[in-house]
Formats: structure tokens, C-alpha cells, sequence
């Protein structure tokens, strides 16, 4: 049985020392005879480093490590090329002059290998004598690689003028690309964000973005065919379905697919844990939601337009941009209306569904007092002590410290109450419908676990004053939407107090 490759990104390695491998070389040619200049965006840890690596070594000949995979027989490996392999991903640049120096590093490195000596002062003149005398001395146009070429703007995207320093730096740099093209045979730039093209890749007007084309939707990641021929051994014993609604889903306009490192990772260990999401807590991300007082039910079918995808600007950093670049969001349907395209996001899988969401709650409160009431919650769901309910919601809302309140200002916002019942059952991992259609009207939340279904409406007031959250859900029929769905349906009216920053009323039936 093969060893799994957990965080190895060379190529080499994972030939060399005979782990399994998912053979993506088939992409390499077809990348080859498509173009010349090629862009990619990926979330993180979805195997971009280990497909540049494997670019890599196809171009410098290295014909053994491609043993029995498609490249073997469909590759000109008389024809080796240099390679000029850039990567941002090790360590944190704070500045401008840290970016710089790492960029002088990579320079001086590649210089030693090919034996040549670089003579020019600045960091753009430097890379591109590079480019130059590493084509006069081999004989052979140069391969660029780029890895993680967006790292040093999202590692200070909190500091949005050190972040703008670094996309100037970075534009001036990779503006060498587009001087050189008579010396280079094939550029690669992968990355997390897909910034526009005037903004950080200036004249690259030439770079194919393939980061949405149907063509190369499994590039990086793993289908499920893949996975079952693949792993099939290590497979004996799991709940494919299990699997699939837990790390499956990921959506680039074509067949879904795991990200790779999920997959290592839970077949290593056969628990279900939110691996991929551990790996970077979205602290950025969850504040950004909540200064756009965002209504977190919303968020599970979000429509945009292909200009937002498209568009990640540090002056208007737009939370939807940043869910579906980050990996949090991911494609569930696309429309054409009247010559524009119209995208339905949706969260890619159950771990992603429910870590996002505890992380939230995590940022209203402190971590020990949302464990309990999420321990005692889903006991109450199965057991149907809606009594109990109210009081682990009321608590959660009495333990939110005030100085929290005056930061946000969010206790004027509607939404946010009824945001942290979804985000408490969304973190569950159970069955939550927000805005739920019936005949009539919407519901506003619907929750079912097992046999069992619980009904919302959520109404906010001022002072004592009811407003009949309990009595509209009888008087609309909501439950008829459910009735032989469900064995036991209840109606839950709840009604929030502003200035309390509470529950007022939190009523119920069984019907």
C-alpha cells in the first residue's frame, strides 16, 4: 500500500519515495498545446505547488520520475528547457524591503545554478538580465514558474497600506514577463486571489485565466473517480456518501471535486475533522462579515455577478469575493440573463458549512461558554426540550461582552440575531433552511434533525411590546409545508429585545 503524500509538494519526492500520486500530467501537455502565458487560482492547500513542481520537472527532462504516468509516452523529452521557479510561500513579509530582499534571493539562487553573474541593481532590471543570460547560455527559450504569487498581499491584508506596497512591488516585478517574450517558452502564475489584470499583471493582457474554464476543473483536487481508483484500498470501510458530503463539492464550472489535502488527511486518520479549515482560521474574513452586517443565512445562496468573482481590489475588499477566491464559497449554479452571467454560491461541504460557522460564533464570544451550549443544543434537538433551547440561546447572547457591542453596533442590525440561530445549527452539521419557500409566504428558519422539525419566525422589538412571531407561524401554516416529512413539527416564535441585546419572548408548539 502506497504512503500518502501529507504535505509533501515536491514532485520528486513523491516519485522518487513511491507515494500515491493522482496523475495529473495528461494536463501538462494540454497546457502546452493550448498557450504560451496561463493563470490559476486555487484556494489554499488544493495541490497548485505539487502540479508546479510536476511542471517542473516535465520541462527539465526528467523523463524517470514520469514512470508509467500519461506524460511518459506523449512528451518530447529531448528537449529539456531552464526554469526559473519563483515561489512566495515561505514565511511572512511584514515589509516592502522584506518582499525584496526574498525576490533578490530567488534571483541570486537561479543565477548560481546557471553559473552566471548578475550585474544590474534593481529588483526588475536584476530578473530580467536573469531571463535573458540564462536563455544565451542554455540555448533554450526559459520556463517561468510562479507560486503563491499573491502570498505577501494577503499575509498584510489587514494593513491595506502595506498590502498596496507589496501589489506595486510585486506588479513592477511581474512586469518583467511581459518584456521578456521572445526569451520564455511557458509561464505558470498560480495563487489564492485573482486580483484584475491592470492592477498586478500590467500588459500580461496575453495571460489565459483557466481558473474557471471547464476544460481544466480538476487540475488541481481530486474527482471522485479519481479517489475511488486511487485510494481504493485505503477506502475499505468508509461511507463514500459520508465522504463526499463532508469534503466533496468544490465547484470550478465542471465536475466537483475534494480538495487533495482532506482527503490525505482523513484517509490517514478516518476521523471526520475540519482539516483543511484548521490549517487558516478566516479571522479577516469573519471580521469583514460582521462590519458588513452580513445576514450569515444569506451567505448558503449568495447570486453574484462574474465581475465580482473576477475583481479582488484591497481599496473594496467585498466579503462575497473573498468567501468564493478563499474556498469558503464555491459555484452551485450559474444562469445567462440577458447577456450576463449569474452565479449561485453555496457553501462546498459539510466541513466547511460548520467550521465557518463556529468560527463565528467564536468571534461574538468566548470559546468555552459556545461549546457547552452547543453540547447541551444538540441534545435538545434530539430530545425536542425546546425549553432548553431558549435557554442556551439566551445565555449565548447574555455571554456576548458588551465593549463587543460597541465595536460592532450590530445589535441595530436586525439580521444578526436571527444570524446566530443559523450559525449555531449551520455549525451543528444538521439540516438548516433559511428563508425557506412554501405556498405562501417564507419561513424564516427550518431545522430538521432525524424525525423531528422546528420551525422560526424571529421578530425584533423595543420595550415589552410582542409582535406575534408565535401567532403568525399558526396563522400562515408554515408546518403544513411538512407534514408527512416529519413526525413531530414544531413552531417557534421568538422575539428579541434591541436594548436588551436579548430574547424577549421565545414561544412554541407542538402542531
Amino acid at each position: 500500500m502506497k504512503r500518502l503524500p501529507i504535505g509533501i509538494q515536491s514532485f520528486v519526492v513523491v516519485r522518487e519515495e513511491k507515494y500515491a500520486y493522482v496523475d495529473k500530467t495528461g494536463y501538462i501537455k494540454k497546457l502546452v498545446e493550448d498557450g504560451k502565458y496561463f493563470f490559476l487560482s486555487r484556494p489554499r492547500r488544493f495541490g497548485k505547488s505539487l502540479f508546479l513542481d510536476t511542471l517542473r520537472q516535465a520541462f527539465l527532462g526528467k523523463k524517470e520520475l514520469f514512470k508509467g504516468l500519461y506524460l511518459e509516452n506523449n512528451w518530447d523529452w529531448s528537449k529539456k528547457y531552464p526554469v526559473i521557479y519563483i515561489s512566495f510561500g515561505a514565511g511572512v513579509h511584514k515589509t516592502e524591503e522584506e518582499l525584496r530582499e526574498t525576490q533578490d534571493m530567488i534571483l541570486r539562487k537561479h543565477a548560481e545554478g546557471y553559473d552566471i553573474k548578475l550585474e544590474e541593481k534593481s529588483i526588475k532590471n536584476r530578473f530580467i538580465e536573469l531571463i535573458e543570460k540564462v536563455y544565451k547560455k542554455e540555448k533554450e527559450k526559459v520556463v517561468i514558474l510562479v507560486d503563491e504569487y499573491d502570498k505577501p498581499i494577503l499575509d498584510n491584508i489587514e494593513e491595506k497600506e502595506i498590502a498596496k506596497e507589496m501589489r506595486e512591488s510585486l506588479k513592477n516585478f511581474y512586469s518583467v514577463i511581459k518584456d521578456a517574450d521572445e526569451y520564455i517558452k511557458f509561464v505558470f502564475i498560480t495563487g489564492v486571489t485573482k486580483f484584475s489584470k491592470a492592477s498586478i499583471f500590467s500588459g500580461l493582457n496575453n495571460l489565459n485565466d483557466i481558473t474557471l474554464d471547464p476544460r481544466y476543473v480538476s487540475i488541481c483536487g481530486i474527482t471522485q473517480k479519481e479517489l475511488e481508483e486511487g485510494f481504493k484500498e485505503l477506502l475499505e470501510g468508509v461511507d463514500k456518501e459520508e465522504m463526499k458530503k463532508w469534503y466533496n463539492g468544490y465547484n470550478f464550472l465542471g465536475e466537483k471535486v475534494y480538495n487533495p489535502f482532506d482527503v490525505l488527511l482523513f484517509l490517514d486518520k478516518k476521523i471526520y475533522r475540519p482539516y483543511w479549515f484548521e490549517t487558516g482560521t478566516p479571522t479577516f474574513l469573519i471580521k469583514l462579515l460582521m462590519k458588513e452586517r452580513y445576514y450569515l443565512p444569506e451567505i448558503e445562496n449568495l447570486q453574484v455577478g462574474e465581475e465580482i468573482l473576477e475583481s479582488f481590489e484591497i481599496e473594496n475588499i467585498q466579503p462575497e469575493v473573498l468567501l468564493f477566491q478563499t474556498g469558503y464559497l464555491t459555484i452551485k449554479s450559474v444562469e445567462r440573463e440577458i447577456g450576463m452571467n449569474i452565479y449561485t454560491l453555496t457553501y462546498p461541504n459539510l466541513e466547511v458549512k460548520s467550521a465557518i460557522n463556529r468560527h463565528i460564533l467564536n468571534y461574538c464570544t468566548d470559546l468555552r461558554s459556545k461549546d457547552r451550549n452547543m453540547i447541551g443544543l444538540i441534545k435538545a434537538i434530539k430530545k425536542a426540550e425546546i425549553g432548553k433551547m431558549k435557554e442556551i440561546f439566551h445565555a449565548f447572547f447574555a455571554s456576548i461582552p458588551s465593549d463587543w457591542y460597541r465595536k460592532n453596533d450590530i445589535e441595530k442590525y436586525e439580521g444578526f440575531y436571527a444570524s446566530v440561530f443559523y450559525a449555531y445549527f449551520a455549525a451543528l452539521g444538521i439540516e438548516v433552511k433559511a428563508e425557506d419557500v412554501t405556498n405562501k409566504e417564507r419561513i424564516d428558519l427550518t431545522v430538521r434533525f432525524e424525525e423531528k422539525c422546528y420551525i422560526f419566525e424571529f421578530k425584533v422589538i423595543e420595550g415589552k411590546e410582542k409582535k406575534g412571531a408565535l401567532e403568525q407561524l399558526k396563522e400562515k401554516r408554515y408546518h403544513e409545508k411538512y407534514k408527512g416529512k416529519c413526525k413531530e413539527i414544531y413552531i417557534i416564535g421568538v422575539e428579541f429585545d434591541k436594548r436588551e441585546r436579548n430574547i424577549a419572548y421565545f414561544e412554541w408548539e407542538r402542531v
